[in-house]
């Protein structure tokens, strides 16, 4: 699995992640959704490079030029709901996209909330055979929702390639896509950060997603 992390290097991306993580900023719902989004729309840009390219011929008010533009047919899918603003990024560049939903989350199986596990019962999605198939979740702390994830998503069909996209990961999440995804699969990643508190939240992060989008739940 190859791993591009974008906080390896200096980008206007950084500005967006220092406010995402900025605990006053994180009052305001709006801000913190739109700067998730923007982080989709840069990393779907960079996504976009590593595409197969087909010449379209267009024709202008003044005559005809040929322009290389995307020949791929994508598939955009995402982690109900933390994933739902970092996906409308993603839309807003690839706006011919199919989509994907997929209800997988995390449920603490003990007491003191050190434990937890996955669980899916939702899946929304056209076939992925001969797609690109883009995978699209903010935290990679655990990677077991990842994974429920990408594994629901390849039995609707083969994709032609899968790219897996993240704010914020933890290295256990990373080692468990390594672990469990194809050899071929790329992991686009914001941020890694050194690791995870006994609760399972990536430090130092910036808290749980969800919550910071759209408000607690029970």
């Amino acid at each position: 699995m190859k791993v591009i992390n974008f906080s390896e290097q200096n980008s206007v991306l950084n500005q967006y992640m220092a406010e995402l993580r900025d605990k006053s900023y994180q009052r305001n719902r709006l801000l913190f959704r739109n700067n998730i989004e923007r982080v989709g729309e840069l990393m779907a840009y960079e996504v976009s490079r590593t595409l197969t390219y087909k010449s379209k011929t267009v024709t202008t008010p003044l005559g005809t030029i040929d322009i290389p533009v995307p020949k791929d047919d994508l598939l955009v899918a995402t982690v109900l709901r933390a994933g739902l603003p970092f996906h409308q990024g993603f839309l807003r560049i690839f706006d011919r996209a199919d989509n994907a939903f997929v209800s997988a989350y995390r449920m603490y199986t003990n007491r003191e909330h050190t434990e937890v596990g996955i669980h899916t019962e939702y899946l929304a999605s056209p076939s992925a055979k001969g797609k690109t198939l883009i995978i699209c979740d903010p935290m990679l702390a655990t990677g077991g929702s990842m994974v429920a994830a990408y594994e629901a998503l390849i039995r609707t069909g083969r994709p032609t390639a899968v790219h897996i996209a993240c704010v914020i990961a933890a290295p256990e999440g990373v080692e468990m896509l390594r672990q469990n995804v194809a050899d071929d699969v790329t992991l686009w990643c914001a941020a890694i950060d050194p690791g995870m508190n006994e609760h399972k939240y990536i430090v130092p992060g910036f808290g749980d997603c969800g919550d910071l989008c759209y408000g607690e739940k029970l």
